[in-house]
């Protein structure tokens, strides 16, 4: 339906900015080691969050609302497009924000780019932003086929929590585990998930 189709524009538009704030905050640096990871590293969370959404959830979404008539259609459009949506796009913003700061922080010589931590607001926002993102994903879930995710549920408490522990690891190392933690899931979701997975595109491409 192009109503879901819209919703996930939005989206990719989010995550694109996610990946300029990057380049962003290194504009006017050379290209160093420590700025190459940086990116990469937050390309690797940027391309994650992307899979993550759609992958699955947005065509079930879809497939969910085009199911449904009327009045309740309307709701449910609603609570996921609208309310839902919304802790999506402005975790990635906050991601965007913690990206961006990581990028200034490995590319500024004041800085020794490979030990100084990232400035508290920074790391909870990257975190957090990705955190809320995770959040919304199981409560749409939730609001649309009435189940959790038990992996995503575990995965957003650990990224929650997680700037309690890194509080004092350099920006780097902070973001390379945001990323791995990531990867770790898709990959999880991957192999454990393969027929669900291959089941909702065969019903989808039969649509």
């Amino acid at each position: 339906m192009h109503f879901a189709e819209r919703h996930g524009l939005i989206v990719i538009i989010a995550l694109g900015e996610s990946i300029i704030a990057v380049g962003v905050g290194v504009l006017e640096l050379p290209l160093t080691v420590p700025i190459a990871a940086a990116a990469l590293l937050g390309l690797a969370v940027s391309v994650a969050l992307w899979w993550l959404y759609f992958d699955v959830v947005a065509p079930v979404a879809e497939r969910v609302l085009s199911r449904r008539q009327g009045v309740e259609r309307v709701r449910l459009a609603r609570d996921s497009f609208t309310y839902l949506h919304f802790p999506m796009v402005a975790g990635v913003i906050y991601l965007a924000l913690g990206l961006k700061k990581v990028a200034e922080y490995v590319g500024d010589a004041s800085h020794h780019s490979l030990t100084d931590p990232l400035p508290t607001p920074a790391l909870w926002a990257m975190y957090g932003g990705v955190a809320a993102y995770l959040i919304a994903h199981l409560a749409f879930r939730l609001r649309n086929i009435g189940s959790i995710n038990r992996p995503r549920a575990v995965v957003a408490l650990a990224v929650l929590l997680a700037p309690l522990v890194l509080g004092r690891a350099p920006a780097l190392a902070a973001l390379g585990v945001l990323a791995g933690i990531l990867v770790a899931l898709i990959t999880f979701e991957v192999i454990r998930y393969a027929d669900a997975r291959a089941a909702v595109r065969a019903e989808l491409h039969h649509h």
